[in-house]
């Protein structure tokens, strides 16, 4: 690919233009809606399918949800009293006896570890739900706990906000507590479903209703959601999951998605719906890992009313090249801004066990650049203790986690130096001789994901020499040199892109570990 074009530079980004847009286009604002999914045609060429991806752009939710880069989920509920991972949905509510429960050092401890948002289960597998909802028996309200007056979710939303981290709710579309009932996966018909469906007692009086098509258990999820999200301040993540939960292999229930994603736009419109959703999706793995060369434009399909689905397996090493959206082609109904998040837990269960202990900060610090440093979100469980507490080995090693990542990025050497630019290229002159052996790169994915490969130079003995290079870059690529480097003069240099690149942020650092 050509690269002998027009470069632009503005007071606080360089921009590598690699594309042909027309001038009006590179001074005009983002449009107000912009394209975050394209659809695919049976009779697209492999260039039209490149064309198209280029074109893709993020909306304003998905730019804000990566901008966050570390977040928190909080595994809790009846499998931190029973040891188990998956509940079976005939606990004795009585059996969550938190006694302790601090939702203020959950709080603390998150921000100190340099989070930003955090997702609590507000209800798992086992349909037990951390707060007294109308629609079933199986909560907090049924536990003597607090003589069931007891909330966690109005304590964990109330103190993640006293603290400045937004808030995220799981809300498992998996219920084998009404599967027992004899509402989860009962074969019902989809029907117009009234939301909220007002119950014996009820003394609300709703601004808005909704008629949406459900099954009865549908419904049942749409009206927690309702309550979820109409009574506990702003949400900014809904995180479901596509799992069934253990019962009958026939026995399936075919989630409304459709349905459930326009109640949550309606009531939450800033929320991203992950990972199960069409705002992000699940990387694949369960160990925080990204891809090497992670895209956040990759090809996917509509599965069971609505559900936004990948064209190739979820696991597949390669999402978005070129070669992958020809691969993909058959299966494709879009071209789609999908990020990844990147999901792992401190401990090796998601839930609490006494006799678990919390990663080492190597191993966290391992997979932050693994993540976070492959154009992907980290969603680090850290779970709550039968105290209700955050363990204080993990409370300690959350703040371990944060001082390391400030001694790997401690201060960027390219800020305030004096930047130029040529065609394809950012040159940056720090004015003398530094060491570095850290390389942060940043997209302005604003204008979508272009960079499929680059190199960074530095200028030696008065040649410029590759000490590093790669595929992607996105929202973030972070790039760790096995030996320090020392120069005055650093260079970005795309090699090949799908239109016209704009990079946001060319850092330099010298770790400090």
């Amino acid at each position: 690919m050509s690269l002998s074009r027009r470069l632009f530079v503005t007071s606080v980004s360089a921009f590598v233009a690699t594309g042909l847009p027309s001038a009006s286009a590179l001074g005009a604002p983002l449009p107000a809606e912009p394209r975050y999914r394209i659809p695919v045609s049976p009779d697209d060429t492999a260039d039209d399918l490149v064309r198209k991806a280029s074109q893709v752009r993020p909306t304003a939710r998905q730019i804000a949800w990566q901008s966050l880069e570390r977040t928190a989920f909080l595994h809790f509920g009846v499998n931190t009293f029973t040891g188990l991972e998956w509940g079976t949905g005939d606990e004795d509510p009585d059996v969550f006896q938190p006694a302790g429960l601090d939702t203020d050092q959950w709080a603390r401890a998150l921000r100190d570890g340099g989070f930003r948002l955090a997702i609590l289960t507000v209800k798992h597998h086992d349909g037990f739900v951390l707060y007294p909802s109308r629609y079933t028996n199986h909560s907090v309200a049924s536990s003597s706990w607090r003589d069931g007056q007891g909330d966690v979710l109005r304590s964990f939303a109330d103190s993640m906000r006293r603290y400045g981290l937004k808030v995220g709710v799981y809300i498992s579309p998996a219920d084998e507590n009404q599967y027992l009932h004899g509402v989860y996966a009962n074969g019902s018909a989809r029907a117009a479903r009234t939301i909220p469906t007002l119950v014996e007692g009820d003394d609300r009086t709703p601004q808005q209703s909704y008629s949406l098509e459900a099954t009865d258990y549908g419904a049942h999820m749409l009206n927690q959601l309702y309550e979820v999200l109409t009574e506990y301040g702003p949400v900014d993540e809904v995180w479901f999951d596509g799992a069934q939960g253990h019962i009958p292999p026939d026995k399936v229930e075919s989630y409304d998605w459709d349905s459930w994603y326009t109640l949550v736009r309606a009531l939450a419109p800033d929320a991203a719906i992950a990972v199960t959703g069409p705002d992000l999706r699940w990387v694949g793995n369960e160990s925080g890992i990204a891809r090497e060369d992670e895209w956040s434009v990759i090809p996917v399909k509509e599965n069971q009313y609505g559900r936004t689905d990948w064209a190739l397996s979820y696991d597949t090493p390669d999402e978005g090249s070129r070669d992958a959206l020809v691969k993909a082609q058959p299966a494709t109904d879009y071209l789609q801004w999908w990020p990844a998040e990147c999901d792992v837990s401190i401990r090796d269960g998601w839930f609490y066990h006494a006799d678990q202990q919390p990663k080492s900060v190597d191993y966290l610090t391992e997979i932050f650049f693994g993540s976070v440093g492959r154009n992907a979100v980290l969603l680090l469980n850290v779970p709550p203790d039968t105290d209700g507490l955050l363990h204080s080995t993990d409370v300690v090693r959350l703040r371990e986690f944060r001082e390391r990542i400030e001694r790997e990025l401690p201060e960027d050497l390219a800020r305030g130096a004096r930047t130029t630019t040529a065609p394809g290229r950012v040159t940056v002159d720090l004015g003398s001789e530094r060491e570095v052996d850290r390389i942060r790169l940043a997209e302005d994915i604003g204008y979508g994901q272009q960079v499929e490969s680059f190199v960074v130079e530095a200028q030696l003995d008065g040649a410029w020499t590759e000490v590093a290079g790669a595929g992607t870059i996105g929202a973030s690529r972070i790039l760790l040199l096995s030996a320090p480097v020392s120069a005055r003069r650093w260079r970005l240099r795309v090699t090949g892109a799908r239109s016209a690149v704009r990079i946001k942020e060319f850092e330099l650092y010298r770790s400090r570990v």
